[in-house]
């Protein structure tokens, strides 16, 4: 009797486990959703996060609000995200600065990996590398053999220590083997003022914010994208191209997390969804033209692409010494 009442209760515990599981996806969302975005309006993924929140509102009917919380290199908007309600009602969509400041701070206030689920990747942002016109250098090699011949003497800008461009610069001189000298700014407006200006010789920049001034011919254009070349300029070279080093993507990826413990019918419709809406030509068209390319992708591949990437960057700030304002 005792051992038929066991398997009577195991039953009815999975049966209310699965109806539960069920009844969330089914009626999920029922409410409005908000998206924590921790950096500025504007940014590669404001951008993208306000086109992905206007489809999904669209799709469900819901109000879908993206709620920027800057600060600490995303730190603040990362830790709101993380002490949120793991019920699928808050998105965290954030760039790979969720696994660069576990190696640029000494502490951080959430776990990348133990307080969130990943949800989906989104979406690569190209990075440039741009030169003012003073540098003679037509290409990354010419640029490289510059550098070589003149240790030290070439400035180079970033919105800051530990952002994404000064990481990614970093590795460019691990990887080249050169010695360029890092002026750290308050962000991007006055690196770029200066890099138009001649006062700093060359900078990594998103490419939708480097075309126009190409165009203009106020700064040349070396290389646009990492590993693989930038979607909007298809004739430029990456910059594993440009300088045959196959180890050396730079570009910033964007992806969608929630809080760990949201049930997995609600990731995984979240992942459906936005799969789905990346897909899409509108979607892809409008964020090509800001610089961005659509990826999207699985929950396990964002998982590995977060433990892969925090080895990674882990080791290229160890090299360069690299620390965190």
């Amino acid at each position: 009797m005792r051992t038929k009442f066991l398997s009577l209760s195991f039953i009815i515990v999975a049966a209310i486990v699965s109806s539960t599981a069920a009844l969330a996806q089914d009626t999920y969302p029922s409410k409005p959703i908000k998206i924590l975005v921790p950096f500025t309006p504007g940014t590669g993924i404001d951008i993208l996060a306000r086109t992905l929140g206007q489809k999904l509102n669209e799709r469900w009917n819901q109000p879908v609000i993206v709620e920027n919380r800057p600060g600490a290199s995303g730190n603040i908007g990362t830790e709101a995200a993380a002490r949120s309600p793991a019920d699928g009602y808050t998105l965290l969509m954030t760039a790979n600065t969720i696994v660069l400041n576990r190696s640029l701070y000494k502490r951080i206030p959430y776990d990348p990996i133990k307080d969130f689920a990943p949800v989906a990747p989104l979406a690569v942002g190209s990075l440039a590398l741009a030169t003012h016109p003073s540098v003679k250098a037509s290409t990354a090699k010419e640029f490289i053999d510059l550098a070589k011949a003149n240790p030290a003497k070439i400035n180079y800008g970033s919105p800051g220590n530990g952002t994404p461009h000064h990481l990614a610069m970093e590795l460019f001189k691990l990887r080249a083997g050169i010695d360029v000298t890092h002026v750290p700014y308050k962000g991007s407006g006055g690196a770029v003022q200066d890099l138009l200006g001649g006062q700093i010789g060359v900078m990594f920049l998103p490419i939708h914010v480097v075309l126009p001034f190409v165009e203009t011919k106020r700064l040349n254009l070396l290389t646009a994208g990492g590993t693989r070349r930038a979607a909007v300029t298809p004739n430029v070279p990456s910059l594993a191209e440009a300088t045959g080093v196959s180890d050396i993507d730079v570009d910033i990826w964007y992806a969608a997390y929630v809080p760990d413990g949201t049930p997995k019918s609600v990731i995984d419709k979240l992942n459906r969804e936005l799969n789905a809406i990346l897909k899409t030509p509108e979607v892809k068209d409008a964020l090509v033209k800001q610089g961005l390319t659509p990826t999207g992708g699985t929950a396990e591949q964002l998982a590995s692409l977060t433990k892969s990437d925090l080895e990674r960057w882990a080791k290229v700030v160890q090299q360069a010494k690299i620390e965190g304002d």
